[in-house]
């Protein structure tokens, strides 16, 4: 998917002036910026929800005290990590002084005394238990939910003092919240965000030194008090001992079974690894032509120069041996054919050979001992390097059989080509990995497809492309853009030299047709058309001479290849985005029932013949070729709670799904006033005047108060007058409701089926400029008119007007552990990047967060363009300087916690973090980077308030499947023949010591199901395994759009639809010129991030204040 600088991230207040926050780089703040949870425009009064969902703030009047709040909510600076030492001229003990945030031992307070780190549980007071240094993890044992739970740890040093009041949530405590640690001395925070536009995998921003991880994670250790009553963390002593949570004991609850998982158990040689540095001059970027330097000189040496053993290399700058080689460092002279031409010998005879220097010199030893003592939890941080020597190992067979592409591997004779159209197809391949779990070393081996382009002659190439025969009228301006945009950078030989099939990579198309073209052949500057010259030199007469010629090498001295003589390669890969017809066809190929891809990956591991493969013989790797075996648990379904008139108050979803019969949603919505366009010819006014009624019905028994006729009659608009037709269409409607003080609450859209750009110009006009949440219907639901497609759509009306489908029992009955205990909010997160081929256009970030406790259902959502591929979230915290008010803090953070705040008059005590998109290789920063803008938020509302936060990562990006042990056996599989809804996997192929698990927790509908994987990378809440996964497995029945459970964590899924909706919000064209957001932050555009070499990104169109706080990406 595509997958984020400055977006919707929103302006703090809830009422501010609407800008998404996350664009807001440069305005002022507009969300109560220094001023705490206090709403720069004082509130709107009047307590309770109303409308549509925009929730009022709770308070009248803006607070009398002199700094503009009580003493909690006053105006400050945020200091960071250890500010200047508190104000207090002493009295008090030190911990109960109120101070400025300090984090992780800022200096001493002025009180005197020395500063005592506190302990107190909200859940009942555990006992600080004074410990010496040592390892840096306070491990709560787990214990069931409910009474007191485990004992936090602490390493003071000072006998702890351990004060256990619990406070009723809600209250202003005269306790704060987060303490100080032992005295360190003062660092200034360093978690900074990267140089703007630092792409995530480029320039990572957890690359500093030791010093500033130590610093860094210092920093995040300050931990709130959870309701373990949790010790303060000690700063680890160095980046390698920063440790995620390790696993609180594995779960327990739901029915126990058997699955099999694409997981073969491998053995861990016992041989002597030994890496060396390889440097190959003149120096190639292509790993192709590394790799056949090395092969010719392992056939050239091996025997005589290299002990007679068989190296495995990486294609860059890394080889690795079984055994050390007779030398520590030698120089090897290697010759290899050239069979890509550069242009000297274009008209030539003889390939050119090209001479290599290779120098391998010694380097390390890889260590398999740590990956042994790491397989068996022993020791905490996985050796990377051996297992990367292990990965090399058993990728350099398939690498020199198969196409590598990433860590997968195609071939056409895997299994058959498919045509995908416009000249692609799909090759059929394996996925292959080696990874630590808990039974050892396994290989995780899956079945892929990708798309390759078909090794057609160019001249059919074109043709598919254009889907027409080209022959017949000469090519348009757009047709030559397509043509050069498919074509650019592929691989081409020639086909009218007999046997000589030099290669050659295509630059460009040239700008005149064939037959125009000339060039001098020889030095005297005697010039020939190219036509000529082929037929004189090659007595070739070329046929399409209106066509352009492909121009090939370099622009300084461009080649030029009539396209009729040009064959493309076979093998390479299409990386560009493919249409939806492609995407169509290709999920055809990919999509296998459970029963046959499990049969596929057996076959292909018997195919692969490991135990053959002179590699793993050489290393001493051997692979079992049986599914791993897991134990595995059903975890049941939640109680879904519905509206008390309804015949049916509550439900228990059987297989994941249940229906909306004989129910009334929980709460429904108010929808007054509404009317509809329609911007389809195929739709008769009459027929959208039907539907209207139909879908107004359809809402009104669903639950809602609906009003049953439009405030004006459906509209005919055509689709090029989109904006004309919205904004003359709203101004009709509120000419009539503006002068009886009302809205409009909902806009119905009747769209062509192919709607091009329209649904998202649509979109952004309503959502940032008209602030009106809409309802689009596709031409030929309108036709049909269902009865279950009219009961979904009412669905995503409810929750886009502030209403609830649905709410979990157990939540209303205050019964979900670590979450209805006191007031909790949860956050989803994620980052969208564009498609690749767009080398410009920036990712979009997106955090929703709920804004109803206990039921946890309401998501507000924020969005926020930030640089091109940019992982790390932006906007989630952010400061400037603002002339008139000094230093201003924002972000979206701080004003989903405002939101939370004015809705439930409540601040969130407890904060649970779904991070979706990360890939492991990224985890340590994005931690770092993001745990970090969390706490600045919460610093930035109140002097030490510190909630404990959970941070779990969500990934579906991975290739593990689970199977039923028996496909036979209806009482373990659903009707797709998938496992069940429900099934968590915490063992066997789960990391050998942190906290994570499998979840599969939505029934299959076609394919095979992919379970989400939940990586839990910080837990101050102290989760017990059963506690986090049963939460994760009820919030995926809370999915606002269907009746079904849903595969990842909704708050994830919401923010994945909220960034892929903020897409739609760019401007299309990028031009200064365009109409850009004017920023109204700090002055000069401060703060807009900046891709490298590229202009500043621009920030998003502002959502309404009205869009923001409903659903509106539903």
């Amino acid at each position: 998917m595509v997958r984020k600088k400055r977006g919707g991230g929103a302006g703090g207040s809830g009422e501010s002036s609407g800008e998404p926050s996350g664009q807001r780089s440069e305005r002022t703040q507009q969300h109560g910026g220094g001023r705490g949870w206090v709403p720069q425009q004082g509130g709107r009064g009047g307590g309770q929800y109303q409308g549509r969902g925009g929730y009022q703030g709770r308070g009248g009047p803006p607070s009398q005290h002199p700094g503009g709040g009580p003493p909690e909510y006053q105006p400050r600076e945020y200091q960071g990590r250890g500010g200047p030492p508190s104000q207090h001229p002493g009295g008090a003990p030190p911990e109960y002084q109120p101070r400025e945030y300090q984090g992780r031992g800022g200096p001493r307070p002025r009180g005197g005394g020395v500063p005592q780190p506190y302990y107190g549980g909200h859940r009942g007071g555990g006992v600080g238990q004074s410990v010496p240094p040592g390892p840096p993890r306070s491990v709560g044992q787990s214990v069931p939910p409910g009474p007191p739970r485990s004992v936090g740890q602490s390493v003071p040093p000072g006998p702890p003092r351990s004060v256990g009041q619990s406070v009723p949530p809600g209250r202003p405590r005269s306790v704060p919240e987060l303490h100080q640690a032992p005295n360190v001395q003062h660092q200034p925070p360093v978690v900074s965000p990267p140089p703007s536009g630092a792409g995530s995998s480029s320039q990572p921003v957890a690359e500093v030194s030791t010093g500033q991880v130590q610093q860094q994670f210092q920093q995040l250790a300050i931990r709130g008090q959870s309701s373990t009553s949790q010790a303060i963390q000690v700063a680890p002593a160095s980046s390698k001992s920063v440790r995620f949570p390790l696993r609180p004991g594995k779960g327990t609850y739901g029915d126990r079974c058997i699955v099999k998982a694409n997981h073969f158990f491998a053995e861990l040689p016992d041989k002597d690894l030994h890496q060396y540095d390889v440097s190959i001059t003149p120096e190639v970027t292509s790993r192709g032509v590394n790799r056949a330097v090395m092969k010719e000189l392992v056939r050239l040496y091996r025997q005589s120069h290299l002990n007679g053993r068989l190296p495995a290399y990486d294609g860059r700058k890394s080889l690795y041996t079984a055994g050390p080689l007779p030398f520590t460092s030698r120089t090897f002279e290697v010759t290899l054919q050239d069979e890509e031409d550069s242009l000297s010998g274009a008209q030539g005879g003889q390939r050119r050979e090209r001479v290599f220097k290779v120098v391998v010199k010694f380097a390390a030893r890889a260590d398999l001992h740590h990956l042994a003592m790491f397989l068996a939890g022993r020791q905490a941080d996985a050796p990377q390097e051996a297992l990367q020597v292990l990965d090399i190992v058993l990728r350099e067979l398939p690498t020199a059989r198969y196409s590598p592409v990433g860590r997968s591997f195609y071939s056409p004779n895997l299994g058959r080509r498919q045509r995908l159209g416009d000249g692609l197809e799909s090759w059929r391949g394996f996925y292959q990995s080696i990874r630590p779990t808990q039974m050892g070393l396994s290989l995780n081996i899956d079945m892929s497809s990708t798309a390759f382009i078909e090794p057609l002659p160019v001249i059919d190439f074109v043709a598919q492309l254009l889907n027409r025969d080209i022959s017949v009228r000469p090519l348009s301006d757009s047709d030559r853009v397509k043509i050069k945009k498919a074509l650019r950078g592929v691989k081409v030989e020639v086909t009218h030299r007999g046997n000589m099939r030099r290669k050659y990579r295509i630059s460009g198309l040239t700008s005149q047709a064939t037959r125009e073209l000339s060039f001098p052949v020889d030095d005297r500057g005697t010039v020939k058309t190219v036509v000529q010259y082929f037929l004189e030199t090659y007595g070739f007469s070329i046929q399409h001479t209106t066509l352009p010629c492909l121009q090939v090498g370099n622009q300084q001295r461009p080649n030029y290849l009539p396209m009729e003589v040009c064959k493309i390669v076979e093998g390479q890969r299409y990386s560009k985005r493919l249409n939806e017809k492609q995407i169509t066809a290709l999920l055809k190929v990919t999509c296998q029932r459970p029963q046959d891809r499990e049969l596929d990956i057996l076959q292909t591991v018997h195919h692969n013949a490991y135990h053959e493969d002179p590699y793993a013989q050489e290393f001493g790797i051997r692979i079992d070729e049986r599914l791993a075996s897991v134990e595995a648990r059903v975890l049941p379904p939640p109680r879904l709670k519905y509206h008390d008139s309804g015949r049916e108050r509550d439900v228990l979803p059987r297989v994941g799904q249940w229906n909306m019969m004989n129910k009334k949603m929980v709460n429904g919505g108010r929808v007054s006033n509404w009317t509809c366009i329609n911007f389809s010819r195929n739709v008769q006014d009459s027929v959208a005047r039907s539907f209207c009624h139909e879908l107004a019905f359809m809402c009104q028994i669903s639950g809602m108060d609906f009003a049953p006729e439009p405030v004006l009659p459906p509209l005919s608009a055509r689709p090029e007058h989109v904006e004309r037709a919205l904004k003359a269409r709203y101004q009709d409607a509120m000419n009539i409701l503006r002068p009886q003080g009302r809205e409009l609450d909902l806009l119905v859209v009747i769209l062509p089926d192919n709607n091009g750009s329209l649904y998202g110009d649509l979109k952004r006009i309503c959502e940032t400029d008209l602030g009106l949440v809409s309802q689009c219907c596709l031409t030929k639901h309108v036709f049909k008119m269902s009865k279950q497609y009219l009961a979904n759509v009412a669905l995503k009306i409810n929750v886009k007007v502030g209403g609830r489908n649905t709410v979990l029992v157990d939540a209303l009955s205050r019964r979900i552990p670590l979450v209805s205990d006191r007031p909790t909010i949860i956050f989803g997160a994620d980052v969208t990047h564009p498609h690749p081929g767009e080398d410009s256009s920036p990712s979009i970030a997106a955090v929703v967060a709920s804004q109803d406790w206990p039921e946890v259902t309401k998501y507000a959502g924020l969005v926020s363009a930030q640089a091109h591929r940019q992982e790390l979230i932006q906007d989630l915290f952010k400061v400037w300087q603002d002339p008139q008010r000094g230093t201003v803090t924002g972000g979206m953070i701080k004003e989903l916690l405002i939101s939370f705040k004015r809705a439930t008059g409540q601040k969130p005590q407890r904060i649970i973090f779904y991070r979706d998109g990360v890939s492991e290789g990224q985890f340590y920063q994005v931690l770092l980077y993001e745990l970090d803008a969390i706490r600045k938020a919460c610093a930035s509302l109140e002097p030490n308030y510190q909630p404990p936060v959970t941070f779990v990562v969500v990934q579906k990006r991975h290739h593990t499947r689970l199977f039923a042990n028996n496909h036979n056996d209806q009482r373990t599989v659903d009707r797709s023949g998938n496992i069940l809804p429900g099934t968590v996997v915490d063992s066997k192929i789960c990391h050998p010591t942190e906290f994570d698990f499998y979840l599969c927790s939505h029934a299959g509908i076609q394919g095979t199901s992919r379970p989400a994987h939940y990586h839990v990378l910080w837990d101050e809440n102290k989760f017990t395994a059963d506690e986090l996964q049963t939460l994760t497995n009820n919030l995926c029945y809370t999915y606002a759009r269907c009746t079904r459970s849903v595969s990842i964590v909704p708050p994830a899924y919401y923010a994945h639809l909220a960034a892929f909706r903020a897409r739609f919000y760019m401007e299309p064209d990028t031009s200064d010129s365009g109409s850009m957001a004017t920023s109204r932050g700090p002055p000069g555009g401060a703060r807009t991030s900046r891709v490298p070499g590229s202009v500043a990104v621009r920030p998003l169109p502002a959502l309404k204040e009205n869009v923001k706080r409903v659903m509106f990406y539903c």
